[in-house]
């Protein structure tokens, strides 16, 4: 089986089943699909989106290749129209956005797809894969930036929990539009840039005859500037050994950047560490903590006044442990000009096209309001125009500048959402324009079909 991360078969039966549909029907309006969040994890106030880039180099090289449709040939359930239909697919719709690392609430569309209803259709699963894990990683990677504070260093631990490969390089890149500093995932680092960091594991202690012989040779090998794990066996005498080490290491040339801790009780440990260090003449050293840590452990840590520099945050963050899975979907909310919604019970929708608008009092966020696309309102609009004909409108922004905006953007959350705690929600108003057209859309679905729709 080849990679098919990238692969236009990496989506539910469905959509082919459906495509299948619109074909022998003939359908090929135009129809609009949006991708949003229903309702918001109890524990988190604000979210902050995430993967657009990946999803438009996903619908710029999308194809299907002659291994895929001999698959789906062999499979035996799709007509020929349909492998036929496949076999030239190219994305050739519009996309419309907010921007990577702005902060979005309940029912704001985050991606619009307006496209053909087939091209629409068929890309949702993989759309929908890319932008919610990737959203849900930068909202609990900015989490931790905000629990931690100006001057702490935060990098993604969280490879080797995550669920499979692509899971831990993207949450890498997510992680670092949410504030982190890096990661320890090489690939991700080769992939998108993103600053690489990593220490030692316990085996290269536990394999050396003397924990102080395991600093040394790591020292030497390593010497830009070497972080020792020194809670192998003794945390407090891993410290006094790396103090005993530092002059010969000094000697030759060689620093020791920092020491790390991954267990045991880290704020009374980071206090007496930090002591050993500071006598010992490490006062540059810094204090680095790992092991189960997410933003409630270092909010503690840091309240309590830790002498702690950075943290490395893995499993909770790759996992998103304490709201593993966002309450999003990807709905029609246009077919061929007319307004299209859903009415199920618990999950109604919105029908049209939409525009979010941002109300700032002074440098903070007052309100949004959600009305349709083409409305004017107070405020900002937050939705654009990113891709046209299934080509980028503009050349993709660099991974630092998306982080970026994602610190302006959170400085202006108001100070509640910033809290750990739940808060009373930001307010999202929706416009009359939309609730009109809503009233109106559901009048309409009440009405009894005419006879010749019937027939149909």
């Amino acid at each position: 089986m080849g990679d098919l991360r990238n692969s236009p078969l990496l989506t539910d039966l469905y959509q082919f089943t459906m495509l299948q549909g619109y074909l022998r029907k003939g359908m090929r309006g135009r129809a609009a699909f949006e991708f949003f969040v229903r309702k918001l994890p109890p524990e988190r106030n604000f979210l902050v989106a995430a993967g657009l880039d990946t999803l438009l180099d996903y619908l710029e090289a999308v194809r299907f290749t002659d291994d895929d449709l001999s698959s789906l040939s062999k499979a035996g359930n799709f007509s020929q129209e349909l492998l036929d239909y496949l076999a030239g697919f190219r994305f050739r719709g519009d996309v419309f956005a907010v921007a990577e690392g702005m902060p979005v609430f309940e029912n704001e569309p985050i991606v619009r797809v307006e496209a053909d209803i087939k091209e629409g259709q068929l890309v949702e699963t993989r759309l929908i894969n890319l932008v919610h894990f990737q959203t849900l990683i930068a909202s609990k990677a900015a989490r931790c930036m905000l629990a931690a504070g100006e001057g702490t260093v935060l990098v993604d631990f969280g490879v080797r929990r995550a669920h499979a490969a692509e899971a831990g390089i993207l949450a890498a890149r997510a992680a670092y539009i949410g504030g982190f500093a890096g990661t320890s995932t090489v690939a991700a680092a080769v992939e998108f840039g993103i600053p690489v960091f990593g220490t030692m594991a316990h085996s290269f202690i536990e394999a050396q005859e003397s924990e102080s012989e395991a600093f040394l040779s790591f020292a030497r090998a390593n010497p830009s500037g070497a972080t020792l794990l020194i809670d192998t066996y003794d945390t407090l005498k891993g410290a006094e050994t790396a103090v005993r080490i530092a002059p010969q290491l000094a000697e030759e040339g060689i620093s020791i950047r920092g020491v790390r801790l991954d267990s045991g009780d880290l704020e009374s440990l980071s206090r007496e560490v930090r002591k050993i260090l500071d006598r010992g003449g490490l006062k540059e050293a810094r204090i680095f903590a790992s092991g189960n840590i997410d933003e409630y452990s270092i909010l503690a840590l840091h309240a309590a006044g830790a002498p702690i520099d950075g943290f490395g945050v893995g499993t909770r963050l790759d996992t998103s442990a304490d709201a593993p899975y966002l309450d999003s979907a990807y709905k029609l909310v246009e077919y061929d000009g007319k307004p299209r919604f859903k009415k199920s019970e618990g999950k109604e929708t919105y029908p049209g096209r939409k525009q979010v608008f941002r109300l700032l009092t002074g440098e903070k966020m007052q309100e949004d309001i959600l009305t349709l696309a083409g409305d004017r309102q107070e405020g900002t609009p937050l939705i654009e125009k990113v891709m046209s004909g299934g080509r980028r409108i503009s050349p993709a922004k660099g991974l630092d500048e998306i982080a970026r905006c994602c610190r302006e953007k959170i400085r202006f959350l108001p100070d509640r959402l910033k809290s750990l705690d739940a808060a009373s929600p930001y307010p999202v108003r929706i416009s009359r324009s939309l609730l009109e057209l809503y009233e109106a859309s559901r009048r309409i679905l009440q009405s009894p079909p005419s006879p010749d729709t019937a027939r149909e």
